[in-house]
């Protein structure tokens, strides 16, 4: 079944930003990327570029955090849910032959407009959310659980770009081994206190 106009552009303007950023993406290149007729573009985003990318950012995020949410959900064991996760990361770079990485990485770098950022900023803080509350589910104490979380997310995000300008994966995995064995010795250190306490008892 073709795809109508509309969704033709949005899936366009989602890839070409991912490759491309926020400037380095026009309206033309969007109408051709698309294959959509100029006089389109208003009449299904009377916004503009600026309400086109809103759409798509908004759009990218909600899959971003609903995978991060199943994937999170689906291990008891957080170190094993975040290895699975890099793993995840190291398949789509490998799968775009390297050429897209984070969504919201190029938006955010592209300095844009007041909603957008804010869009991107909350996007980030959820998402740090989403893991500090698995760890600390797992019993890592709130204050550990949060730098937890700003370094998984710092790192694939830096990992995201190194693996594009090296087309090479093996950073992500490597990175993951290590950042599962530390969430794992964070969670059994953040269980022994209830373990002596237990055993007092």
């Amino acid at each position: 079944m073709a795809k109508d106009t509309r969704t033709r552009m949005l899936e366009a303007t989602g890839l070409l930003l991912r490759q491309r950023g926020y400037h380095g993406t026009s309206l033309n290149d969007i109408l051709s990327a698309s294959a959509a007729p100029r006089g389109s573009l208003y009449f299904h985003f009377p916004g503009g570029k600026d309400q086109l990318v809103i759409e798509v950012t908004r759009d990218s995020i909600a899959r971003v955090t609903e995978g991060l949410t199943e994937a999170l959900a689906a291990e008891r064991d957080p170190a094993v849910a975040v290895h699975h996760i890099y793993q995840s990361v190291a398949r789509m770079l490998e799968d775009s032959q390297f050429s897209l990485g984070c969504p919201i990485a190029p938006v955010v770098l592209d300095s844009p407009t007041p909603e957008l950022a804010e869009l991107c900023r909350t996007a980030f803080e959820q998402w740090i959310g989403l893991l500090r509350e698995a760890f600390v589910r797992a019993g890592v104490p709130e204050r550990r659980a949060h730098v937890l979380a700003l370094l998984v997310e710092s790192s694939l995000e830096g990992l995201m770009v190194i693996a594009r300008a090296t087309r090479d994966r093996a950073p992500v995995l490597a990175v993951a081994d290590e950042v599962a064995a530390l969430i794992e010795a964070a969670v059994l250190a953040g269980r022994e206190p209830r373990r002596r306490a237990d055993a007092s008892v």
